[in-house]
């Protein structure tokens, strides 16, 4: 069992803190900008979901690589990971801010340089996004703990990016697009700061003469990008959240044409939904924790994932007029959204611990983000075009188009949901059942997925 010094709160706000940018930067970038671009520049479903895939493809493939230099920057020292941290967040608010306003660089009235536009403004700012990202995730796991603490440090960040996203959802709707960079970027700089502050990674002892390995094996680790693949524990566990996060973001891609078209939501009510939904969540999350130490860390994400298809399937029943009861959808699907914020970290970082891989963390990290943005590739990629073809646009109140955004919206998620929480008991619950104790501090569970 790994072990670290107490986490005091101080030290999870300084460390959380960049979760708040980070995660603000997330729902304007998935959710907003396909219904912006849509809406406000005339730009066709097939042809924004084909940009979207293929930047977002591109993205994914460049994570593992922006993990192994994550490696590298935390070999040298924690402060040159700070450093390259503050330059990364330059990147990421200069390209957040010109995607919102292309027009500072290209006529929106032609679509083609637009959309040419748009993509590379997209890979830019992802770059600055991921590697970001990367490097402070990788720093929370490095810093230790049991299952219980490992679950208190995803916790704070997760906490306070839910916060960013309760941000995120408001401030475009009440105050406009300007006024929501300028919010970003002053929490991007401050969420920086507070890093810096925040407690740091032990460092790694050196080798004597007598016992080279532990140099031996770092370097190795340092060169070898594809060491994570090769730990079936993290295979396992890759291909849970894989499925549970295609099923969450569909979703998350499609919440506001369902929303605004199939229930035909009076104007200005999705700061509403979305707020509900991300203040739901981030109130979860203690209980859930409470849970963890009950349950562990496997079985209290089994619950959320049933949870969230029982929600989904209500909502699959509902049509124009029904925004108020989706509200009770908003506020119960957040709340099983917090053991997807909480607990896929948290049994990651104890797979790395258990394997005593945390000088490759930000490989880890690198081929988790990978995922993650498969996931919305093929949620914008597939089912913006599908969508497209099946009849749907913006403002479509053709049946049978509403009857696909449904099933696109509800039925879909709730099939993948199912299948991830079956290779959820299937993988890790049921191997493990012969000697799996809900103690938070046991470290049984990576064993169980090895």
């Amino acid at each position: 069992m790994s072990t670290a010094p107490h986490f005091s709160r101080l030290d999870g706000l300084r460390y959380g803190l960049l979760g708040l940018p980070l995660a603000f930067v997330a729902l304007p970038l998935y959710v907003l900008l396909p219904n912006h671009y849509a809406r406000a520049y005339g730009v066709s479903l097939t042809a924004l979901g084909a940009v979207l895939l293929a930047v977002r493809l591109f993205d994914a493939v460049v994570d593992p690589w922006l993990g192994r230099l994550s490696d590298r920057l935390f070999a040298r020292s924690p402060r040159a990971v700070l450093n390259a941290g503050a330059a990364a967040a330059a990147v990421l608010a200069m390209g957040f801010a010109l995607l919102f306003f292309p027009e500072w660089l290209v006529d929106p009235a032609r679509e083609s340089m637009l959309l040419a536009t748009t993509a590379a403004l997209l890979a830019i700012t992802y770059l600055g996004y991921s590697a970001l990202g990367i490097a402070h995730q990788s720093w929370g796991a490095m810093l230790g703990g049991d299952a219980l603490q490992r679950s208190r440090i995803v916790g704070w960040r997760e906490s306070l990016g839910l916060a960013g996203v309760v941000l995120a959802s408001a401030v475009p709707t009440l105050a406009g697009l300007g006024p929501m960079v300028v919010l970003f970027v002053l929490a991007l700089a401050a969420g920086w700061f507070a890093w810096t502050r925040a407690p740091r990674p032990a460092p790694k002892a050196m080798p004597s003469a007598a016992d080279p390995a532990p140099g031996a094996r770092a370097a190795a680790h340092g060169r070898d990008l594809r060491l994570p693949l090769r730990r079936p524990a993290f295979r396992r566990l890759l291909l849970v959240f894989v499925l549970n996060g295609i099923a969450s973001a569909i979703p998350a891609t499609l919440v506001l044409f369902f929303v605004q078209d199939r229930l035909q939501a009076p104007a200005g009510m999705e700061p509403a939904f979305l707020g509900l939904y991300f203040v739901c969540a981030a109130a979860s999350i203690p209980l859930w924790l409470r849970a963890v130490s009950r349950w562990g860390l496997a079985r209290t994400w089994l619950a959320g994932m049933v949870l969230s298809m029982a929600v989904f399937a209500w909502a699959g029943v509902m049509g124009a007029g029904d925004a108020w009861p989706f509200l009770a959808v908003c506020a119960l699907s957040g709340i099983a959204l917090g053991t997807d914020l909480v607990v896929p970290g948290a049994l990651l970082a104890g797979v790395i611990a258990d394997a005593r891989d945390q000088d490759a963390a930000g490989a880890y990290f690198g081929w988790w983000n990978f995922a993650t943005k498969l996931n919305l590739a093929l949620a914008a990629g597939l089912a913006l075009p599908l969508l497209g073809l099946a009849g749907y646009a913006p403002g479509v109140r053709d049946a049978g188009a509403l009857g696909a955004l449904t099933l696109a919206y509800c039925l879909l998620p709730c099939m993948l949901k199912l299948m991830a929480a079956a290779a959820l008991w299937a993988l890790v619950i049921r191997p493990s059942s012969s000697f799996h104790s809900p103690s938070p501090d046991s470290s049984d569970l990576p064993k169980a997925l090895s």
